[in-house]
């Protein structure tokens, strides 16, 4: 059996998740709380010595940062990543604007300690990051497909859902990002992708 440890808000978690579905890939889901600080417990951390999420037990091997996880699963599996190297390193551009660029700096680590601070709110900081992100983001995307690559849910898909989650939960109009917001219409209409939501795992 595949085991997924994972938080159910956790962005690299849920491009786990969505990738897992759509590789029809049935797992095990142990929670892990992040808000409680169970990722900094010694369970966690002797199979994630990050102290993060996700942790994917599979094949018989330990797997850590999301990413990678993805990038196994479409070595071992396929469908993730295009077979040309001009395609699959664009759209591990688009993954790592978002994994690399956003999503480090509006984690809940950085967002309590900027808060914490003083010199401005966590919301505040999150909301001018995600917006300077996805303003980039937008201006890369050469798509005229359904997805950010072309007509295939690929990588950089799984990396988008979870950011625009975040940025409608602070209030961000996702709709001044017009190439990006039809993508994630069309990602949501997916079952596989519908499943994985936050709302449809949480404990």
């Amino acid at each position: 059996m595949i085991r997924l440890f994972d938080y159910w808000r956790s962005s690299a978690a849920y491009r786990v998740r969505m990738a897992l579905n759509l590789l029809n890939l049935p797992y095990e889901s142990h929670p892990v709380d992040l808000v409680k600080g169970e990722q900094r417990g010694a369970e966690n951390v002797a199979r994630n010595p990050q102290g993060l999420v996700p942790t994917l037990d599979i094949d018989g091997l330990r797997l850590t940062q999301s990413l990678a996880i993805i990038e196994y699963l479409d070595e071992t599996r396929g469908g993730l990543l295009p077979k040309d190297p001009a395609a699959r390193a664009h759209v591990r551009a688009l993954s790592y604007a978002i994994a690399m660029e956003i999503a480090p700096v509006c984690n809940l680590t950085i967002r309590d300690h900027v808060g914490s601070m003083g010199v401005m709110t966590s919301e505040a900081w999150t909301r001018h990051y995600i917006t300077k992100g996805l303003t980039a983001f937008e201006s890369m995307l050469t798509t005229t497909g359904r997805y950010c690559h072309g007509d295939s849910v690929t990588m950089a898909d799984l990396c988008l859902v979870p950011q625009i989650y975040n940025a409608e939960r602070i209030g961000i109009d996702v709709t001044s990002f017009p190439q990006t917001a039809r993508i994630v219409a069309n990602l949501r209409e997916i079952p596989a992708i519908a499943a994985a939501h936050p709302d449809r795992v949480k404990p």
